[in-house]
């Protein structure tokens, strides 16, 4: 019976960390069957893979692309960003926000969490079944293995209450944690700067993480601050995966805001010493010195406390708004200011959906033009289109960057909200930025290091047995690229420019990319 697929003529980096090696790959019902020289072997479809490595698909451990498939057909390119540079799996329900578990009295709030992130997002379901079911029938590029967010679970269970739980709603939130777990969350998350997680204290983390125990799954973590506060909050990262008994993972790992600069080596060597005690504590870190995120998130704890609705009227409140400016100024205890970290000039608008015309466009510029205080405008912004605003923020410094990506224990995530607009261009630029400019121009990885930093270390951080390696029985997510040319083509300006170099992608064995254009073919699946 003839192969499938047989990938030809390539260079083997296999996700181990080994020295690239030449052999051909074969691929017969959306698996690796063998490996080597494969003289005489017969193919349905043949990719001359001659002058290209041949590596495991990549596997993007920080996504925001949970409902992203159900983006229109007119937002192709946004869909397929991740396809494009060689993602075949994406590890989504990030940052505490996943579209489940959406149930009980309290339902509507994990709707309005996740509205934020996805402006108009309908898409909830009651748990992980549902989703599952939903997401397999409306067709995906890529693998999808969702996390289970403490933000969608307090919501359901406190609506976006600022205080404790009480001992009951700390018991429900543990089982809605175990039900994700057993119908197959790869981790835990938190949104430790985001309403409502925001509002949780150690003990209450603690104590949903140890329903993780024993299942070698993760808590991850956006943790509490990354400014000024970050070394504090690596220190709560790390009690509570000792608390709880469970492995750490840092999401999105940085210093920002130019007080912080150069503190990764501090942050790092508290995770050294972490690891060096017997904990399994990992990070993961995107090769860009701006972020993006939700622009209310710039807002203070009280003005978030409620939900939407009672956030908007804070906007629209005179008195309220004046507090928000005070606090932008002095700061609060325990409060992760990014506005002071980025600066109006640093905070440039990414996605608007009822305002487009400010997409791309800095904060201070925009307040200019209008003759108009920088604060005064985005309460105006936020509470006119409900909180469905995100912003990319130029906080980092290369040094850092480069510190956490070239850090053993780091591997490679995105962080990318599939939006459009003008999106960060790290969702269509992330892998492909960092096989070029850091292996190929800087040196700053070898090749084998920066491949198994994409595939066999998420893989097995998240639990994915059968993938992130090139190897007999292995699923078939395989990348195909050029080393002389990979390379990122997006920018600020243009966010979804297609990259340079992938020649082939295939997801379960499937080819949906080809001579890197996509051919439209839907073959992810649900993980997990």
């Amino acid at each position: 019976m003839p192969l499938d697929v047989l990938i030809r003529g390539g260079l083997l980096v296999d996700g181990t960390g080994s020295p690239a090696r030449r052999a051909n790959v074969g691929i017969r019902d959306g698996r690796i069957e063998a490996i080597g020289e494969l003289g005489g072997a017969a193919a349905t479809e043949t990719i001359d893979a001659t002058g290209h490595v041949v590596a495991p698909g990549f596997i993007d451990t920080h996504t925001h692309g949970d409902v992203a498939m159900f983006l229109p057909e007119a937002h192709l390119d946004v869909k397929t960003a991740e396809l494009r540079q060689g993602v075949t799996t994406e590890v989504t329900g990030n940052c505490g926000f996943s579209p489940f578990p959406a149930d009980g009295p309290h339902a509507d709030q994990v709707a309005a969490l996740m509205g934020t992130l996805v402006a108009g997002s309908p898409h909830t379901w009651p748990d992980l079944a549902a989703y599952r079911a939903a997401v397999s029938g409306a067709g995906m590029f890529t693998n999808v293995a969702p996390l289970v967010g403490h933000g969608s679970i307090r919501a359901a269970v406190l609506g976006f209450a600022d205080r404790a739980p009480t001992a009951d709603e700390l018991r429900a939130m543990t089982r809605l944690a175990e039900a994700a777990l057993a119908q197959g969350a790869v981790g835990f998350s938190t949104g430790l700067v985001y309403a409502p997680g925001l509002y949780s204290r150690t003990d209450e983390l603690v104590a949903i993480a140890r329903a993780l125990a024993g299942t070698g799954r993760p808590y991850v973590t956006h943790m509490r601050g990354e400014t000024d506060m970050v070394a504090d909050s690596v220190r709560e990262a790390i009690s509570i995966g000792r608390g709880a008994g469970v492995p750490v993972h840092i999401s999105h790992h940085k210093a920002s805001g130019r007080d912080n600069w150069g503190r990764t080596a501090e942050t790092l060597a508290l995770i050294d010493a972490a690891r060096a005690d017997g904990l399994d504590v990992t990070v993961d870190v995107y090769p860009y010195t701006a972020g993006s995120t939700l622009l209310h998130s710039i807002l203070p704890p009280w003005a978030l406390a409620d939900g939407i609705g009672a956030m908007v009227a804070r906007l629209r409140d005179p008195a309220a708004r004046q507090r928000m400016k005070r606090d932008f100024a002095a700061g609060i205890p325990g409060w992760q200011n990014q506005q002071r970290a980025a600066g109006w000039d640093g905070i440039v608008i990414a996605g608007c959906a009822g305002r487009p015309e400010l997409e791309g466009k800095r904060i201070d510029a925009l307040a200019a033009a209008a003759h108009a205080d920088p604060a005064e405008l985005v309460f105006d912004l936020i509470a006119e289109q409900e909180g469905h605003v995100t912003m990319i923020a130029h906080t980092m410094r290369d040094d850092d960057v480069d510190r956490v990506v070239a850090h053993p224990a780091s591997m490679i995530g995105s962080d990318a909200i599939p939006l459009p607009g003008k999106p960060h261009p790290r969702l269509a630029g992330t892998f492909v930025r960092i096989l070029g400019r850091d292996v190929r121009e800087r040196g700053l990885l070898d090749l084998p290091t920066a491949v198994r930093k994409m595939t066999a270390l998420p893989a097995e951080r998240f639990g994915l047995r059968d993938r992130g390696l090139l190897a007999t029985g292995m699923v078939a997510d395989v990348v195909v690229f050029d080393p002389a040319t990979v390379l990122d083509r997006a920018t600020y300006d243009e966010p979804l420019l297609t990259p340079i170099g992938i020649r082939a992608v295939l997801v379960n064995g499937r080819v949906a990319v080809h001579d890197g254009e996509v051919t439209r073919v839907r073959a992810g699946n649900m993980l997990g």
